[in-house]
């Protein structure tokens, strides 16, 4: 059974020597009392829950999967999840970055953030319960009206209830515009909603008394296409105005899909006959208040793969240093054993690193983005908080694109450092890969993350977002630049960023002949500008490694090796990917559909 060790040195790291955020915190005021020993002892505290708790089920629960009962739609997730998550509940999790005027603790997201890295790594399934809860939160929490927000807030910061998210229906995935589902108004002020929604994780289940639904639905006469969705609070059990729960709603799991990953989450098709819901924002206006929530999501599907990539590589590096298998080819590095250990091969360490480098990158953007964030919630500043704003806009896409991509990589590189045991269920690489490959798809495409990041994102603005992003590392490759000691960090870092710069310009000229230019080179860019980031901060990194490593600390010396690898073997994918974007359209649409 695979093990998880909570990666708390490298988060310390992160959050205190990185980012520096008590400091940051400090200019925030819901955030300045926040100091580093309880960020630490929170990071402890969260990682015994996840390795202790929750670790030990997930591979039981991958084997076991959820269970629909028919007759009365009712859904059992595996053994041990519904006694973790009132373990969850009683230490308080949900409430940990939830506004105090509902009962939560409200500390930033960026310390909520690294907790979920450590359950995501711990047990994606079961994680995925509560997970959605924070979107639905969000979502309330911006557009619920008085009475929503007193009446389902605390009950979703508190954890008694869970939320979904209910978009997709069995003909229309990512274009929400073709939805059908509908919204009879009622006497009372209140909606009676039919229609079907299918993939709703954590639709149904029985770990909390209760699950709301962020239903998206068309009014009578509501106009076609995306500017005619409404979105609808629809709780499991009709909910009194004092917070009591009453008789069931209309709305049902009819279904659970039969998945390659995730077999422990309940995704459902849900059903809805004349489910009472109540209307959340404005009419016709649901895509706004929805997408608090899906952008919520984003950032947290990209934290799924975080955690996927660091459980995967301990346990890949654990299995390296064990296994013996053939002799090193410049002589034997294990005399004494009849074999050396794996480790000491070449690829087998190419591989091993591929994943380290994908974690420890995506760490620190995760983190630096999630303190933007909680800079846009909580700054003084009005500029501070619209420039922080226009920053998370930019990244989520990244981080939801880029991350996942590279957790697909890295846990299919990590099994295969097991060979054939890789393949085998018991050893529990097998899962993390599976688990990996729907975090490419879900909460929108890893395409469409990319069309919204270049067309939306970087040419709807003439590139001042990523410009302002840019500044950053201009500054600090000019701040470096005289230093000898970073000059293999700060000069691939300058390369990158030049070629970024002229391949946006080049990008922008032909979408201005052509917008499907932009589908053509949007997913090679994401990656190229994800490269971009990641260079950014491992830089960044590296510049406090060499400061530190004649304290004898081993960190500061794995850290720089971590950083050298990422430069001299991953980021020359770059090369390639901008070559495939000034390849262009024509490539893609010469040949004939009959043909295809």
């Amino acid at each position: 059974m695979p093990q998880y060790t909570p990666p708390l040195r490298d988060m310390q790291f992160v959050l205190h020597e990185l980012l520096n955020v008590v400091d940051e915190f400090k200019m925030i005021p819901a955030h300045a009392e926040v100091d580093a020993d309880t960020i630490n002892a929170v990071l402890e505290e969260g990682g015994k829950f996840a390795s202790e708790v929750i670790a030990p089920i997930n591979l039981s629960g991958d084997s076991e999967g959820c269970a629909l009962d028919r007759s009365t739609h009712e859904v059992t997730p595996p053994k041990g999840f519904r006694e973790a998550y009132a373990t969850y509940v009683e230490g308080g999790w949900p409430a940990l970055s939830c506004d105090t005027a509902y009962g939560g603790q409200g500390l930033p997201h960026t310390l909520n953030q690294f907790f979920y890295e450590m359950l995501n790594s711990a047990n994606q399934a079961w994680t995925m319960y509560p997970g959605l809860s924070h979107g639905a939160y969000e979502a309330l929490h911006a557009h619920g009206t008085p009475e929503q927000k007193a009446v389902y807030l605390p009950k979703l910061t508190s954890g008694e209830w869970t939320g979904t998210m209910c978009l997709t229906e069995p003909h229309c995935g990512t274009d929400l515009g073709l939805l059908r589902t509908k919204a009879e108004p009622q006497a009372d002020g209140t909606y009676a909603l039919t229609g079907q929604k299918i993939f709703i994780s954590a639709g149904e289940h029985n770990l909390a008394a209760n699950i709301v639904h962020l239903v998206l639905a068309r009014l009578p006469d509501a106009p076609a296409g995306s500017k005619g969705i409404s979105l609808f609070l629809v709780p499991k059990f009709k909910v009194a105005a004092d917070g009591s729960i009453g008789e069931r709603n209309g709305i049902f799991c009819s279904g659970l899909e039969h998945k390659m990953g995730i077999h422990a989450n309940s995704t459902c098709q849900m059903t809805l006959e004349g489910a009472v819901g109540t209307l959340v924002g404005e009419p016709n206006k649901g895509l706004a208040a929805m997408f608090v929530m899906m952008n919520t999501a984003r950032l947290g599907v990209g934290n799924q793969s975080l955690g996927l990539t660091e459980v995967a590589y301990q346990n890949a590096v654990a299995y390296a240093k064990d296994r013996i298998q053939m002799r090193s080819l410049s002589g034997p590095k294990a005399p004494d054993k009849p074999a050396d250990p794996i480790i000491v091969h070449p690829d087998v360490r190419k591989m091993l690193l591929t994943a380290r480098a994908y974690a420890e990158g995506a760490r620190a953007l995760q983190a630096y983005t999630v303190l933007q964030l909680d800079k846009a919630l909580g700054s003084d500043d009005e500029d501070e908080r619209k420039a922080c704003e226009a920053e998370v806009a930019l990244l989520t896409p990244i981080i939801k694109a880029f991350f996942t991509d590279n957790g697909w990589i890295a846990t299919s590189h990590c099994m295969q450092v097991f060979g054939g045991h890789g393949y085998i269920h018991e050893w529990g690489m097998e899962q993390f890969v599976r688990d990996a490959r729907i975090n490419m798809i879900y909460e929108g495409t890893n395409t469409i993350q990319s069309l919204d990041l270049l067309g939306r994102k970087v040419l709807h603005n003439n590139g001042a977002t990523l410009k302002a992003f840019g500044k950053k590392i201009i500054d600090f490759v000019e701040e470096e630049g005289v230093n000898e000691a970073m000059q293999e960090f700060v000069n691939p870092l300058a390369d990158i960023g030049d070629k970024v710069t002229k391949l946006t310009q080049e990008l922008g000229m032909k979408a201005f002949g052509n917008p499907d230019e932009v589908g053509a080179a949007a997913v090679d860019y994401l990656r190229v500008v994800g490269h971009l980031c990641f260079s950014y901060f491992f830089a960044r990194m590296a510049k406090i490694a060499l400061e530190k490593q004649a304290s004898g600390d081993p960190f500061y010396k794995a850290k720089l090796a971590t950083a050298r690898f990422y430069f001299a073997k991953l980021l020359p994918e770059t090369a390639g990917l901008i070559r495939s974007c000034r390849a262009g359209l024509a490539p893609l649409m010469e040949m004939d559909e009959a043909l295809f």
